[in-house]
């Protein structure tokens, strides 16, 4: 490839030829100095002045074609980055070659120390990260019909736990036979077909309903106990006034020149560099992992197999197996150390639910959302990586108590946060103070663009982990899903899929819902164990002496989970059904195009998988058994300090 850059009517060639303007054909190249080029701009973005063109070497026989650099040429390298040029400079690709390929002979040869290389590789990203294509000018001729957009669907990277005899049999496999693979590898392929992504649309800016806080009203009386209403309404409803947000600009997506050789070296060898400096997983670790992409997945069996470190090894296994540490170049030990410290947040208080447990099972569902259900196609790799990072720390150092107690107690943390969304804001704070130490910075390598994008993602997405807002959350969507034409809001759609991930527990399969209802049942005891000893009123179902369990999960179940992943269900199908549909009507144009039938030209409507149905129905009756099994018993304690004990039964 040649790189072509236009500064005043100077062409220059990354491989040392300059061509003369117009009327100096005869010039040489003494004659000819090379321009100054401008500054180089900071967080590696391309100069303001100058275009940039990538022109794809030609094949022909009448041009030549540079030969690669001679091992005399290589052997007198020097490897010193201090004195080279600036990264958007003509003379960056041509040292950035061919420092690239010394380093490739020198890793094979073993004889390359490990800050020259990361220094030499750092030199070589930004060399790529100043490359711009100008798509603008490539036009479609207008008598061309315009065609529908389709990308190549996104697929997850192989397990870094997984064998190289496995990965060398997933290159092998065609890929219409992985869906049939195991749950191990089902990872490797999602179950919808190629979508393409969008952009981030405008924030939409909604119009506040009246009672949008108060869906609680249609509740008839007599459909939950008292206790259960009163803590569905001060658990899930909260009287603010609705902020309009101000709209965020689109995210800019540029095209790196990954066409030119550069690229590919430097792919290279960050892949050998980060492939052998990966965290191992123990054999009984890696057991569990198999069945990540489960619904049901067993975060207990993990948390047992990794001797209480869920946190650790499943956010590892996520970060890489979608490509984040490759992609935004994460050092794997500043990694672990990260999950390390999150980990140790998330044990502090010594929670019985809101511990490292929780924040691993939040991450999985998270995954199987974006995964199961093609989401991932939707979402940029940044959007992803906030996305997975949101549901990590989203509990991050949680007290065990709720935002209530906080309120009512006067804590510290309720008078820093002026009693909103006390914890939530807490739990963003502390990861973001944690990500500022250089040895947990895993966020080091994004631009400033970058890095504001990411914040804003994950806060938008922690913050709306706040139940007091629920109700209202539902009811936009709801409102949006409602429009003939709707745009949703990649922001608003990713915090509605963490909002019910966060609350997904109940759509789990009974044994692990049953053990998280418990866990859960103790934490509140022990908040109204506080109260009590504080002269605070007891919050609902806090109270060890008087709580209805099975009402209560009824009453979860019924007003707030059910409802929760419906709403998201449908926007799952609202976003990505369009994007589905235009690739099947891209199959099938094709397809006629060739002389085979269509028989119908209809849409069909995409329907995502939905395993949480059956597993709420099947919860939700055993609950009912329960309930009705313990107002039996109720009844006969009341019965028996009046001094009539049940009759025998006549014979």
């Amino acid at each position: 490839m040649y790189v072509t850059y236009h500064w005043g009517q100077t062409t220059v060639h990354p491989l040392g030829r300059m061509a003369s303007p117009p009327g100096g054909a005869g010039a040489t190249r003494e004659e000819s100095p090379r321009p100054q080029p401008p500054p180089a701009p900071r967080n590696g973005t391309a100069p303001k002045q100058g275009a940039l063109t990538i022109v794809r070497r030609s094949s022909s026989k009448s041009k030549p074609e540079s030969s690669p650099p001679t091992d005399e040429q290589l052997d007198q390298l020097d490897l010193d980055t201090e004195h080279l040029p600036a990264v958007d400079t003509p003379d960056a690709c041509d040292k950035a070659a061919l420092r690239l390929r010394y380093l490739l002979r020198q890793i094979n040869r073993g004889e390359i120390p490990v800050e020259t290389l990361q220094k030499n590789i750092q030199y070589a990203a930004k060399v790529l990260e100043a490359v711009y294509i100008d798509e603008t000018k490539v036009k479609q001729p207008l008598d061309q019909p315009r065609q529908p957009t389709t990308l190549q669907m996104r697929r997850l990277r192989t397990p870094c736990w997984a064998s190289s005899v496995e990965k060398h049999e997933a290159k092998l496999i065609p890929l219409h036979q992985r869906r049939h693979w195991p749950s191990s590898r089902a990872s490797l392929l999602p179950t919808l077909p190629a979508v393409a992504r969008q952009q981030s649309a405008p924030t939409l800016v909604f119009r506040r309903l009246a009672d949008e806080d108060d869906e609680l009203s249609e509740v008839q009386p007599d459909a939950v106990p008292p206790e259960v209403r009163e803590w569905l309404a001060s658990t899930f409803t909260r009287q603010l006034a609705t902020a309009k947000r101000k709209s965020d600009e689109k995210p800019k997506f540029r095209s790196v020149a990954h066409a030119i050789r550069a690229g590919i070296f430097v792919d290279r060898i960050y892949r050998r560099v980060t492939s052998t400096a990966l965290m191992q997983f123990p054999q009984d670790v890696v057991r569990v992992l198999k069945t990540l992409d489960e619904w049901s997945f067993d975060v207990f069996a993990l948390h047992d197999a990794s001797a209480g470190y869920p946190v650790k090894y499943l956010g590892y296994e996520l970060l890489n197996r979608y490509g984040m540490i490759h992609k935004f170049k994460v050092q794997p030990p500043t990694l672990e150390n990260f999950l390390s410290r999150i980990e140790e947040g998330y044990c502090k208080f010594h929670n019985p639910y809101h511990n490292n447990l929780h924040a691993a099972d939040v991450a999985q569902t998270v995954h199987y959302m974006l995964c199961q259900t093609g989401l991932m196609n939707w979402l940029s790799d940044l959007e992803i990586f906030a996305t997975l990072v949101a549901a990590i720390v989203h509990d991050f150092e949680h007290t065990g108590t709720t935002n209530n107690f906080h309120v009512m107690s006067g804590s510290d943390t309720a008078l820093l946060y002026n009693d909103r969304a006390v914890l939530e804001n807490h739990h963003i704070s502390a990861a973001f103070r944690l990500l500022k130490e250089e040895e947990n910075n895993i966020l080091l390598n994004l631009s400033r663009d970058e890095f504001r994008e990411f914040r804003t993602l994950v806060i938008d997405m922690v913050l709306a982990t706040d139940m007091s807002f629920h109700f209202q959350q539902l009811k936009n969507m709801r409102s949006l899903l409602t429009l003939a034409e709707p745009t949703v809001d990649k922001s608003k759609a990713v915090s509605l899929v963490l909002h019910c991930c966060d609350i997904s527990h109940p759509a789990k399969r009974w044994d692990l819902h049953h053990r998280w209802t418990m866990s859960l049942l103790d934490e509140f005891f022990l908040q109204g164990d506080k109260e009590r000893e504080l002269g605070l009123p007891f919050s609902p179902l806090c109270d060890r002496n008087n709580t209805l369990v099975a009402e209560s999960q009824i009453g979860f179940i019924d007003f707030i989970v059910e409802p929760s992943l419906g709403v998201c269900a449908d926007m799952l199908e609202c976003i990505l059904g369009p994007l589905h549909s235009n690739t099947k009507n891209t199959t099938s144009t094709s397809q006629g195009a060739h002389g085979q039938d269509n028989p119908s030209a209809e849409v069909t409507k995409l329907k995502i998988k939905k395993p949480w149905v059956t597993c709420l129905m099947d919860n939700k009756k055993i609950w009912k058994e329960q309930a009705a099994k313990d107002a039996e018993d109720r009844a006969k304690l009341e019965e028996e300090p009046n001094g009539a004990p049940p009759q025998p039964a006549a014979e």
